[in-house]
C-alpha cells in the first residue's frame, strides 16, 4: 500500500507543478487561447493520483499486490501516463511559443502521443484483469 501512496504523492506533486507551470508560462508569454498545457495537471491528478489512491484502497483488503503481473501492469500504466503527459506538455509549449513545426515533426509528436495513449490503455486493461483475480481478506 505504501508504494501506491508514494506513487500517488508523486503524481500529486507533478500535477500541482504542471498547473503552476501552465499558469505562469502562458502569463509570461502573454498567451491567450487553447493549449494542451491546460489539461496536463488534471490528467496527472485523475490518471495518476486518483488511480493510485483507489489502487491503495484495494491493497488494504485484498491480495492485489501478490497477483501475478500486477507490478508489470503498474509499470506499463505509469509509462503510458508519463509519456502521454510529456507529449501534452510538448504540444502545449509549441502552441504557446507559436513554434511552426514541420509536418514530419508534427506527425511524430502525434504518433508518440498516440502510442503513449495505447500504452496507457494496455496498462489500464492489465490492471483491471489483475483486479479480477484478487481475493478479499
Amino acid at each position: 500500500m505504501k508504494k501506491m501512496l508514494n506513487i500517488a504523492l508523486g503524481y500529486t506533486i507533478a500535477g500541482m507543478m504542471a498547473g503552476v507551470f501552465y499558469r505562469e508560462f502562458t502569463k509570461f508569454n502573454d498567451f491567450v487561447g487553447e493549449t494542451a498545457l491546460s489539461t496536463v495537471h488534471t490528467h496527472l491528478f485523475a490518471l495518476g493520483m486518483l488511480m493510485f489512491l483507489i489502487i491503495a484502497l484495494f491493497t488494504l483488503k485484498t491480495n492485489l499486490l501478490q497477483v501475478k503481473n500486477f507490478n508489470r501492469a503498474i509499470i506499463i500504466y505509469n509509462v503510458g501516463v508519463i509519456l502521454s503527459t510529456i507529449m501534452m506538455f510538448v504540444r502545449g509549449v509549441t502552441t504557446v511559443l507559436n513554434i511552426q513545426l514541420s509536418s514530419g515533426l508534427n506527425a511524430s509528436i502525434s504518433g508518440i502521443a498516440g502510442l503513449s495513449h495505447a500504452t496507457l490503455a494496455i496498462g489500464l486493461v492489465l490492471i483491471i484483469l489483475c483486479l479480477k483475480k484478487i481475493e478479499t481478506n
